[in-house]
């Protein structure tokens, strides 16, 4: 079966990023502080994993008072999150905006030429990464993922619907990804967010969809949705019960199940082109002092997220490896637009 992890050769780092970001890690706690409220940007729907961790965080800066300004959470999520992006790169000089990011840096520049390179702006800081998981609707008769997968290659191309948030986006990459290892192929169906790919898959109005695990926390608590499989090289550390019988480290891998298909999200922070490394400092400590709060670690482990704080030339580093990742996934998808 083909593995999507790749091994990467180290890149020459982005130079003046890593000046910045090296610069920003040196600089004294609030050497600058916000003087209004800021915007966080979510370029995704409500109710999926990206605005769901953005209102966690707001309400742990609230309960701690770790900022004296208030916060705004916006959801952004036209044109696949390009609307979020895009305005972002658009508030020049800004430091009252701090945009949520995930995988959307990369795949909306391959996939449609978007005007976009996450070099555009100032990088704060990663403070986890999202696993993805194959769900299916708890009243199939499927029990496991290979289960699963032969009734959709019996049925026959295109018969079985899957859900996923967005187009030439991480829920596609993976589904394509499932489709070739599997032998299968599904119709796939975009929607603005998880919380909308959720709900349609517990009205059966498709029959899968690839969810990360805090998009649907709480239709598998209410037993409305099955968990078969999640993309990732281990299983999950988190040994709590979700449901009534089974905890997050219960479910097995995709390549226990015989398909080696492997995707992990990176959960970000970035502000607007041509701020300080003051205004990245201040938020990167702001950020850390949520990661260390009880509240976050309690999110983390009912979320499933893998809990990794990266900021300055670390941070950088990962994001050149994980740019490149995406690009050799999308070419090898066919989802990649051309030059």
């Amino acid at each position: 079966m083909k593995h999507l992890t790749r091994s990467l050769s180290k890149k020459p780092y982005v130079f003046a990023s890593t000046l910045l970001l090296a610069g920003a890690a040196a600089m004294p706690a609030h050497a600058w502080e916000p003087t209004r409220s800021v915007e966080i940007i979510v370029p995704a729907g409500a109710g999926g994993a990206s605005d769901q961790m953005a209102r966690t965080i707001q309400s742990i800066i609230l309960k701690h008072k770790l900022m004296k300004q208030s916060t705004l959470v916006l959801n952004k999520g036209g044109a696949s999150g390009g609307e979020g992006i895009m305005e972002t790169k658009a508030s020049v000089g800004d430091p009252h905006k701090l945009m949520v990011a995930f995988s959307a840096i990369y795949t909306l520049p391959i996939a449609v030429n978007l005007p976009f390179n996450w070099r555009d702006l100032n990088p704060v800081a990663m403070i986890a990464q999202d696993e993805f998981v194959l769900w299916t609707n708890a009243e199939a008769p499927y029990k496991t993922a290979g289960d699963y997968l032969k009734a959709v290659k019996d049925a026959g191309p295109g018969k079985f619907k899957m859900g996923g948030t967005g187009a030439k986006r991480e829920d596609q990459i993976i589904t394509v990804a499932l489709e070739k290892a599997a032998g299968v192929k599904f119709t796939y169906v975009p929607y603005k967010s998880g919380g909308e790919a959720a709900t349609q898959l517990v009205g059966k109005h498709t029959d899968s969809n690839v969810n990360n695990p805090s998009e649907n926390v709480a239709q598998w608590r209410a037993d409305q949705v099955r968990a078969l499989c999640v993309f990732s090289e281990q299983r999950m550390a988190y040994k709590e019960k979700i449901t009534k019988e089974l905890a997050w480290s219960d479910i097995p891998t995709c390549k226990e199940a015989g398909y080696d298909v492997q995707y992990q999200m990176l959960r970000a922070f970035f502000l607007p082109p041509k701020t300080t490394a003051e205004h990245a400092a201040y938020y990167a400590d702001l950020l850390k002092k949520v990661t260390d709060t009880d509240e976050w670690k309690e999110y983390l482990a009912k979320q499933a997220l893998h809990g990794q704080y990266l900021t300055g030339a670390d941070f950088v580093r990962f994001l050149e490896k994980d740019e490149a990742n995406h690009k050799t996934l999308m070419q090898e998808a066919g989802l990649a637009a051309k030059k």
